[in-house]
């Protein structure tokens, strides 16, 4: 199958340390990738690079057929609010907002109107067990119910790749267990592939493939090519 996100030799340096020295990978569409390695190793910054927020060195990054790396600032803005969905450790939800303004965001952003985006943005809550804090801000709500808001952001513009950033980071066990659920599952619903960063192989494990970063290189554990 051909793959639609694909990195090339791409390397990443940050002044004198490298980040990444000559990194290739190809992620399927609907294929749940793991990236892990220690702290240090380079995988949040080649998240990163994969998904146009930071711009390597050298080498390429394509989505779909197109290089990312050769795409405006804006245009790689326009990837980023409707084919591209994003989970961080911490949700990095708008405080201000309630969970359900929260998860329209994207799609308010993106033009639509604020009740259709709101009606899309509930039945995604529902999805994810975090309706009835639909009306509540972040503050107000736990860390594994602000975490399966983030996700259902994520997942509002029907995105074609999920990156996750140590989605489970700031949560304990039960609850990471069950975000990890939520997202894979309806990640693997929707055909969306899913690039996660996690050091816990308890994670990696929900993956259907598992790369190491060390010291800036990948290796995959699965010897998949």
């Amino acid at each position: 199958m051909t793959a639609l996100l694909r990195a090339e030799g791409i390397t990443k340096a940050f002044g004198p340390t490298p980040a990444l020295a000559g990194v290739s990978l190809a992620v399927r569409a609907g294929e749940t990738v793991a990236v892990m390695g220690p702290s240090g190793s380079g995988k949040s910054t080649l998240l990163h690079c994969l998904a146009g927020i930071v711009r390597p060195d050298s080498g390429t990054v394509s989505y779909d057929g197109r290089e990312l790396t050769a795409l405006s600032d804006a245009e790689r803005s326009a990837l980023r609010r409707g084919d591209f969905g994003f989970v961080f450790q911490f949700g990095r939800l708008v405080p201000e907002l309630t969970c359900v303004e929260n998860v329209a965001l994207p799609l308010r952003l993106n033009g639509a109107r604020r009740r259709p985006a709101e009606r899309t943005a509930r039945a995604w809550l529902e999805r994810l067990e975090a309706d009835a804090v639909a009306d509540h801000r972040p503050g107000e709500v736990s860390g594994g119910q602000a975490q399966r808001v983030a996700v259902a952001r994520a997942l509002v513009t029907a995105p074609r790749v999920v990156f996750a950033d140590e989605p489970t980071g700031a949560l304990d066990s039960l609850n990471g267990e069950r975000v990890m659920q939520l997202l894979t599952g309806a990640a693997r619903d929707t055909g969306a592939a899913v690039v996660l960063v996690t050091h816990e192989a308890r994670v990696a494990a929900y993956a259907d493939r598992e790369l190491v970063v060390r010291d800036g290189r990948i290796r995959d554990l699965t010897g998949a090519p």
